[in-house]
């Protein structure tokens, strides 16, 4: 289902008793990180915010400076010395941070809001029985307005349609910008690299159905576009996923 986002002190009353946390998986983003936590900071419990109790941010082996500009724009940042991939970024932030409700951004976004924030946390403060939010978005590519998003409308959606139709009307089954609860992750945990996303999609449906995934509308959403080589191996990946579930 796809939910408006209320006013910000409704979200503030709804999320007394909860704790959340932003996990920034990241590797070699230090052009962009820093701007994605400033977007973050408004919300945040230090800077008078409220909604957010940490940022939390993974360095998936970086060879850059990520870890420094992502400490400097005030992330906690973990150092992973050997990479471990998406996945493994993802969870080893959600065993450091200390929310209830962990809220995943990518680092590499362009043009993020701090509308981002309350928009993916509004489903799972006011909805109990919601488990996993899914941002969707328009996906520009070069001065084009849409066509983004490849590996999501070539690999992603069209196994879900085959294998999980149940599935097939989730606009964005890849977003990095995803939110849920820490059972969610405590139950069937998160796959490795960047199976990750789908995997978990898949996961939460088979366990808590359908009416458990929320839609939030981000906007547009710009980031940096990978080579063909890279996003033929990430298709790799997502594929397998969903195969390995549709079979067992």
């Amino acid at each position: 289902m796809s939910l408006s986002t209320p006013p910000i002190g409704e979200l503030l009353s709804a999320k007394r008793g909860h704790r959340v946390s932003v996990v920034i998986p990241a590797k070699n983003e230090e052009p962009t990180i820093g701007a994605v936590i400033s977007r973050v900071h408004p919300h945040s419990v230090d800077c008078g915010g409220g909604l957010v109790d940490e940022i939390l941010v993974v360095d998936d082996g970086s060879t850059d400076d990520t870890a420094k500009v992502a400490a400097a724009a005030g992330g906690r940042v973990l150092s992973l010395e050997v990479g471990g991939g998406k996945g493994g970024a993802m969870a080893a932030g959600v065993a450091e941070s200390c929310g209830d409700l962990i809220v995943f951004l990518d680092a590499d976004v362009l043009n993020m809001t701090p509308t981002y924030i309350p928009d993916l946390l509004a489903p799972l403060l006011l909805a109990d029985d919601t488990m996993l939010v899914k941002g969707f978005y328009e996906r520009p590519i070069a001065d084009a307005p849409t066509g983004g998003g490849r590996v999501t409308e070539l690999a992603a959606r069209p196994i879900l349609r085959l294998l999980f139709p149940e599935l097939a009307a989730i606009r964005q089954p890849l977003a990095g910008e995803t939110a849920l609860r820490r059972e969610v992750v405590d139950a069937v945990g998160l796959d490795e690299g960047y199976r990750v996303e789908i995997g978990l999609l898949i996961d939460v449906w088979r366990n808590w159905g359908l009416s458990a995934i929320a839609e939030v509308d981000l906007g547009s959403r710009a980031h940096r576009n990978r080579p063909l080589k890279e996003l033929s191996d990430m298709a790799t990946e997502v594929i397998a996923a969903a195969l390995e579930r549709a079979t067992s």
